[in-house]
């Protein structure tokens, strides 16, 4: 098992381009499965998580080819199974995502019941009784979900909760449906508007989406498509709290700086100096030990949980005690546990973590528990002193693309190493 070894006290600096994002790609990739032409995705990221829903959709009988630029080129036009099965499913939730788009277009499909990272509770219940509003006929037995329908029909849907995968599952639903759907409490994140784009560039009719309402009218038939997925917005935060919690300055590059203007906030209160443009963000932190910040998940526009363990490791260094609080997720400190271990202050009452900054951590063996807390660990370890070794960061290959190539790039000492 790969293993990541940093020494601590390196100044990050430089330049990064910045990758596709990870959580738009994948129902792009599901949604591909609409259409019995051939999609073109460009901007593609390359992820373990990608990966695995390639496979996914390979074992349904797609043709999956990448060109010499790593663009890459799915056709759809002669499914042979319409069975996401558990050996595939259970490394990653987004696989969910087949069930709406193979429901639409074929009316039956046969998915199981999602793993991924344990964060906490992430029900399906939001797309079976979504798609049961419109007409599917579902049961859940032997840990798989057996959907079927002649026809889906526009239905409303109100969330009793915000759902980015229930959104989006529903909303690839409609899209073939017969007549209107209209989603409410509609999740509004850029990856949503993302996947909207994707399909009314294949021919759907969706409006409004990135608001708390999105209108779908149905159409027969997509067409063929040629599409760039956007920058990613987590992978673009995590450097940059990586950059402040060494004293660090970087440019981005290929980034949406609006995508991130809640974090952009939080790093300019921890005394980030931060410059933005159409495409890119500065950040310069030098001779400068980061601030104390409070904080609060929430759904987008709001402070991303994917960011809450970057500021965890930034807080654990700040100067001042701050609060940070997880309201999306229950399961979400797991990382706080390995962070002790490198001598952070982090008392977790509830869904509050609270911190007590400290001059210094020190390097030891830590162990990654989840994709996000993989990151906020090599942050830490990236400004304690010593040698600290993360172990299981398969985690971080299903969403950071070469992170130890990027890191490296801007001058820290970060190896890998297979164990």
């Amino acid at each position: 098992m790969d293993k990541l070894k940093i020494v601590g006290g390196n100044q990050l600096d430089g330049e990064l381009t910045i990758s596709g994002a990870k959580n738009a790609a994948l129902p792009i990739l599901a949604g591909s499965l609409l259409s019995s032409e051939v999609i073109n995705l460009q901007n593609v990221p390359q992820l373990n998580d990608v990966a695995t829903m390639l496979t996914l959709l390979q074992s349904l009988g797609v043709k999956v080819i990448f060109d010499e630029r790593m663009n890459l080129q799915l056709d759809s036009s002669d499914i042979s199974s319409y069975c996401a099965p558990y050996d595939l499913v259970k490394t990653m939730r987004a696989s969910i995502l087949v069930l709406g788009p193979l429901l639409a277009r074929f009316g039956q499909a046969k998915v199981s019941l999602p793993g991924g990272c344990a964060i906490g509770a992430r029900p399906v219940n939001f797309h079976i009784q979504g798609l049961e509003a419109m007409g599917a006929k579902i049961t859940v037995k032997n840990g798989y979900i057996n959907a079927s329908a002649e026809k889906l029909s526009g239905a409303n849907i109100n969330f009793s909760r915000v759902s980015v995968t229930g959104t989006q599952n529903i909303m690839m639903a409609a899209v073939l449906a017969r007549g209107e759907t209209v989603i409410k409490n509609a999740a509004k994140e850029p990856e949503v508007i993302d996947l909207a784009n994707f399909l009314n560039s294949m021919g759907a009719k969706i409006i409004d989406a990135g608001s708390d309402k999105i209108v779908i009218e149905g159409v027969e038939t997509l067409k063929e498509s040629k599409y760039e997925i956007l920058p990613d917005r987590i992978e673009a935060g995590t450097y940059l709290v990586a950059t402040a919690i060494t004293g660090g300055k970087i440019r981005l590059k290929q980034v949406v700086p609006e995508h991130l203007t809640a974090v952009i906030s939080k790093l300019e209160e921890a005394g980030a100096i931060i410059d933005v443009g159409d495409n890119w963000i500065d950040l310069d932190m030098r001779s400068k030990r980061p601030s104390s910040v409070n904080l609060e998940t929430t759904p987008y526009p709001g402070f991303p949980t994917d960011m809450q363990a970057q500021f965890c490791a930034l807080n654990s260094v700040a100067s001042g005690s701050a609060i940070i609080k997880e309201t999306i997720f229950e399961n979400r400190f797991q990382h706080i546990n390995e962070l002790h271990r490198m001598g952070a202050d982090i008392e977790i009452q509830g869904n509050n973590a609270l911190i007590k900054g400290k001059k210094i951590l020190t390097a030891a063996p830590v162990m990654a528990t989840d994709l996000r807390a993989s990151a906020g660990l090599i942050i830490a370890a990236l400004a304690a002193q010593g040698e600290t070794v993360i172990d299981r960061i398969y985690h971080i290959d299903r969403g950071y693309e070469r992170i130890e190539e990027k890191l490296h790039q801007l001058g820290a000492d970060i190896s890998r190493e297979s164990g």
